[in-house]
C-alpha cells in the first residue's frame, strides 16, 4: 500500500529524534526506499517554509526524490475538489494573498490517483473542508501516523 503523506504527519515525525529513535528512522527510509512512503512537491515547499529542526529540513532535501510532482491525472481530479464549492477553502485567503504553498488538495489528489492512502493529523470535523472530509467525499482512505505505523506492522 502507497501511503501519501501530509504536511502535519512529517511534522509530528519531526519529534522524533533520529538519535533516539534510530529504528523509526531506518523504517522509515526504508519505506521511502520502497515507494510505500510518498508525498507531493507542494508538501516538500511546505516543509521547506515550516520544518524547525535542521536535521529534519535536511533528511527532507536528501529524499526530495519522494515528494512527487502532479500528474495531468492529479491536475484533472484538483478540478473535481475544486468543483465542490465548501472544498474550495481547501485554499486559505492567507495563503493565496500570500503565495504561500497549499498541499492538502494535491496530497488528495496524489492517493486519489494511485489509489493510496493519505496520512495526515487533521481530524475530521463536521461541514469542514479538512483533509478527512474531502477524502470521505471521494472515497479515499485517510490515516494517520499511528495508523500508518499500525498498517506496516511497525512497533517500537
Amino acid at each position: 500500500m502507497i501511503h501519501i503523506f501530509d504536511t502535519s504527519s512529517f511534522r509530528v515525525l519531526e519529534h522524533y529524534y533520529p538519535g533516539r529513535f534510530p529504528s523509526l528512522w531506518k523504517l522509515l527510509d526504508e519505506a521511502a526506499e520502497a515507494g510505500g512512503l510518498v508525498s507531493v512537491r507542494e508538501v516538500y515547499k511546505e516543509l521547506e517554509f515550516l520544518a524547525r529542526e535542521d536535521w529534519f529540513r535536511t533528511w527532507v532535501r536528501e529524499h526530495r526524490k519522494i515528494f512527487l510532482p502532479p500528474t495531468a491525472e492529479e491536475a484533472e481530479f484538483l478540478r473535481q475538489i475544486f468543483a465542490v464549492k465548501h472544498f474550495q477553502t481547501l485554499v486559505g485567503e492567507k495563503q493565496r494573498l500570500k503565495g504561500q504553498p497549499v498541499a492538502d488538495p494535491f496530497v488528495i489528489a496524489a492517493a486519489r490517483v494511485r489509489q493510496a492512502c493519505v496520512v495526515t493529523e487533521e481530524a475530521m470535523k463536521p461541514n469542514a473542508a479538512k483533509i478527512p472530509n474531502v477524502c470521505q467525499h471521494f472515497g479515499v482512505r485517510c490515516t494517520d501516523v499511528e495508523g500508518f505505523m499500525t498498517e506496516c506492522g511497525w512497533q517500537f
